[in-house]
C-alpha cells in the first residue's frame, strides 16, 4: 500500500512538471543572417519547461526588435540570445569581401557565422613556393589575413563556394586582389567554448 503511495506521489509530480510551461518567443518567418529582426520575424509560443534549453522568454519581445540575425532563422525555431547580434551590420572600420574558394582551400563543413578564420594568402601559380633547392623548403611563414566569416555559400557543381568575409580596411583591398586571382586557403580559427 504504501508503496502505491508512493509511486501515485511520483506519477502525480512528474505529471505536474510536464504541466509547467512558459511563454517564449520562437521564428515566426525567415530571416537571413545580418538582417535585422523585426517585431512580425517573431512569435510567441508556449514551451514546456526544459533545463537543457534557454529561449528567450516572450516578455523580453522588444529586447529583441533591431537586434540582427547572427545565424540564419527558420520557422519554428526557438530563438536563443546566441542566434542573436546586437551590432547593427558592419562597423565603421569594416569591410566585407567575397572570397571564391575551390575544394580543398577551405574546411567547408566546418564554417558557420561568426567563425574567425585566417585568409592565408598563397603563392602565385608557376612561382617558387619557399623551396630552397636543396629538397627542403624554407621557414617562411605565409602571409595571412584575420577575418570573420559573415556568410557562407552553397557549393557549385566543382565544390567551389563563396564565403563572405568581414576584414579591416587596410586587409579588404588586399584580400580582394588575392582572391581574385585564387591565392587564398581558409583557416577556421579555434572557436571559443560554447560557440
Amino acid at each position: 500500500m504504501l508503496v502505491t503511495l508512493i509511486g501515485a506521489l511520483g506519477g502525480a509530480v512528474v505529471v505536474a512538471r510536464a504541466g509547467d510551461r512558459t511563454d517564449v518567443l520562437a521564428v515566426a518567418r525567415n530571416v537571413p543572417v545580418g538582417q535585422q529582426v523585426t517585431a512580425q520575424d517573431v512569435k510567441v509560443v508556449s514551451f514546456a519547461d526544459d533545463p537543457g534549453l534557454s529561449p528567450i522568454p516572450a516578455a523580453q519581445r522588444a529586447s529583441i526588435v533591431g537586434q540582427r540575425a547572427a545565424v540564419a532563422l527558420h520557422p519554428g525555431a526557438l530563438l536563443t540570445r546566441s542566434q542573436l547580434s546586437a551590432r547593427g551590420g558592419l562597423g565603421d572600420t569594416e569591410q566585407v569581401v567575397g572570397v571564391e574558394l575551390k575544394r580543398g582551400y577551405v574546411p567547408r563543413d566546418e564554417l558557420r557565422p561568426g567563425d574567425k578564420v585566417a585568409a592565408v594568402v598563397l603563392p602565385a601559380q608557376g612561382t617558387d613556393t619557399g623551396s630552397t633547392g636543396s629538397g627542403s623548403t624554407s621557414s617562411e611563414t605565409p602571409d595571412t589575413i584575420e577575418a570573420t566569416v559573415k556568410s557562407v555559400g552553397t557549393p557549385d557543381s566543382t565544390g567551389a563556394l563563396v564565403v563572405n568575409l568581414v576584414v579591416a580596411p587596410a586587409d579588404g583591398p588586399l584580400l580582394a586582389t588575392k582572391a581574385a586571382a585564387k591565392q587564398i586557403a581558409l583557416v577556421r580559427q579555434p572557436r571559443q567554448s560554447g560557440s
